[in-house]
């Protein structure tokens, strides 16, 4: 699905050009978890960025590949990227909170992300909205789809942005740490959420994290990031039986 070679992002600072990812490789299967664990600054978040195609101004793609079902993503001008970034590749983000629009319905954001990639009528995007909030668990979602982020907890919220994702039924998901504002109860709700979810709709998972507990519970397999390269990349249980 997802095949990853030779990533190399750097940024241009007034410091110099900082080598944020430095030859990365990994690959993504469907039905697969892949983790990605390391400190923090160690290229993990700018390696899922680039493959948004979502890096700040500064920073670039220099060199490598990614090729999703095929097809090169490094390649795609902006209305490619457009086109499939939602439809074949969502993203989770760390904080549902500032990544909401605080002054958007629910339903409203979850209607946008269906219409940038769905051909729906206004009652269509309202029953489909309606049932992405049920799937990822929202109680009385007819309803809540008026409500406004700040009238939804952390583990709500974080279950409003995982309906997003899901909204065009992607092939790979990437989670950049999806737990990490949250506290330990609402996090295993949320793993829970994300491994029925995959198992039900065959989905790829790249699952970004310090935590190695989450990977622990979660991979299929790990790729452990160091100062911009993968220093380490095996099955999750020989690496922990170690």
């Amino acid at each position: 699905m997802l095949e990853v070679e030779d990533l190399h992002v750097h940024f241009w600072t007034s410091r110099g050009i900082v080598h944020a990812v430095n030859g990365v490789s990994f690959s993504v299967a469907p039905h697969e978890t892949l983790g990605i664990v390391g400190e923090s600054g160690c290229g993990k978040s700018v390696t899922a960025l680039a493959l948004m195609g979502i890096l700040p101004r500064a920073g670039r793609v220099v060199n490598g590949s990614a090729r999703l079902a095929g097809r090169e993503l490094f390649s795609l001008g902006d209305r490619e990227l457009r086109d499939i970034r939602g439809k074949d590749i969502a993203m989770i983000f760390q904080d549902p909170m500032t990544s909401l629009n605080p002054v958007l319905t629910i339903g409203r954001q979850l209607g946008e992300a269906l219409d940038a990639h769905l051909d729906l009528d206004k009652r269509e995007v309202v029953k489909r909205s309606v049932e992405l909030l049920e799937r990822v668990g929202i109680p009385n979602a007819k309803s809540r789809i008026r409500d406004y982020p700040h009238q939804f907890s952390g583990g709500m919220r974080q279950r409003v942005m995982i309906a997003i994702a899901l909204a065009c039924d992607p092939k790979l998901i990437i989670a950049d740490e999806p737990t990490t504002a949250l506290d330990v109860t609402i996090q295993a709700q949320i793993l829970e959420l994300l491994r029925e979810l995959q198992q039900r709709m065959g989905l790829g998972l790249l699952l970004i994290t310090h935590d190695l507990g989450v990977v622990a519970e979660m991979a299929d397999r790990v790729a452990v990031m160091y100062a911009g390269r993968i220093v380490e990349h095996a099955p999750v249980r020989p690496l922990f039986a170690d």
